[in-house]
């Protein structure tokens, strides 16, 4: 067994480029390193605003698409982990005030009110879903000045890298404008906790319209990525206040997850992959790995366990392209969660970062 300490984003690239040999882990070699709705008025005043469509910048900038994923082919070349970096960043700016890239701004300087990535939640948010955004925000508005929305390229490149990774390629519909605000207050309740149970997520994804066949599919998005020992470390060694392990971890998991998380100081360096199979691959292996008790955190291992969701898990675990044709399906839903349209409800920033005065 091996255990690797990340130090720095050097590291992290060294370790992602020999991902054909994380492939074959074996359960004794883990590696540590995580609608729109119509009005029927039948007198508006003005005419509605224009629903979300793959062709929203035909003629404003119809070479899109080709502009971000020159970004995103480099950035997953240079830092693969900018792959399950981007696509976290999606997830948590929709949940949040709905897919506005409101998770972009930066707070005010001098500022008392802290902007959404400030949040507690988002503090271990990678820079590298970040630059990402800002890098293929730049290109776009060297070729198509002010036309493109921050939140549709943070939507665009996430696609990307799903598809990257090994993932479905889907159409991105756009039109998103970006929203006005950024509260980090707003963040606590709406996104999901490391050890939220069934029953809390189900809530969630249903206040944002989304069904359990769409959590189930959308936490999927753990076959990439890695999560901190602070965020599991509970399953370890006091699982639920039991001063036990969680019995629902395969024992040679927990073996080799303790002997880099300690119970109390160190490892805060150190992350784990979700998938300790295919780490770098999205695929399908999430599924049959929580069936086999090896899921990461609380959240993930309890939808094996919970007779609602098992059964969509043990689905997906046994068909890939199901899973790849539902993930996509999924991904439009939450990527039209609280879509802010028009400028009395949104704005276009040429800088993500920055509200438009």
């Amino acid at each position: 067994m091996y255990i690797t300490h990340i130090q720095n984003k050097n590291t992290m690239q060294i370790l992602a480029r020999s991902r054909l040999h994380a492939l074959s882990i074996s359960l004794l070699c883990i590696s540590l390193l995580i609608i729109p709705s119509s009005a029927n008025n039948p007198t508006p005043a003005r005419r509605p605003p224009r629903q979300l469509s793959v062709n929203y910048y035909a003629k404003s900038c119809p070479n899109l698409d080709q502009l971000v994923a020159s970004v995103t082919s480099q950035q997953f070349k240079e830092s693969p982990v900018s792959g399950p970096a981007t696509i976290r960043l999606f997830f948590h700016d929709c949940f949040v005030e709905g897919c506005d890239a409101s998770i972009l701004i930066s707070t005010k300087p001098g500022s008392r009110e802290l902007a959404e990535k400030e949040a507690e939640d988002n503090k271990d948010l990678r820079t590298e879903g970040f630059d990402t955004v800002h890098k293929a925000k730049a290109l776009v508005e060297s070729k198509c000045p002010g036309a493109v929305s921050c939140s549709d390229i943070l939507a665009i490149a996430a696609r990307d890298f799903v598809h990257l990774a090994g993932g479905p390629y889907y159409q991105v519909k756009k039109g998103r404008w970006d929203g006005k605000f950024s509260k980090s207050t707003t963040v606590a309740n709406n996104i999901p906790r490391a050890n939220s149970t069934v029953d809390e997520l189900l809530n969630l994804f249903a206040s944002k319209g989304l069904s359990l066949q769409d959590m189930v599919v959308l936490s999927g998005a753990h076959t990439i990525g890695f999560a901190h020992c602070k965020q599991f470390v509970g399953r370890l060694y006091n699982y639920r206040g039991t001063k036990r392990p969680d019995p629902e971890m395969d024992p040679r998991l927990l073996k080799a997850l303790r002997m880099s998380c300690p119970q109390f100081g160190g490892g805060a360096g150190v992350v784990a992959p979700f998938d300790v199979t295919t780490p770098f691959l999205f695929d399908h292996a999430y599924y049959g790995n929580l069936e086999g008790k090896l899921g990461l955190l609380a959240s993930d291992q309890g939808l094996a366990l919970d007779p609602r969701t098992g059964p969509v898990v043990r689905l997906l675990g046994k068909d890939k392209e199901r899973f790849f044709e539902w993930f996509a399906v999924a991904m439009e839903k939450m990527g039209s969660v609280g879509v802010k349209r028009g400028r009395r409800h949104g704005e276009r920033r040429r800088d993500c970062t920055v509200h438009v005065s």
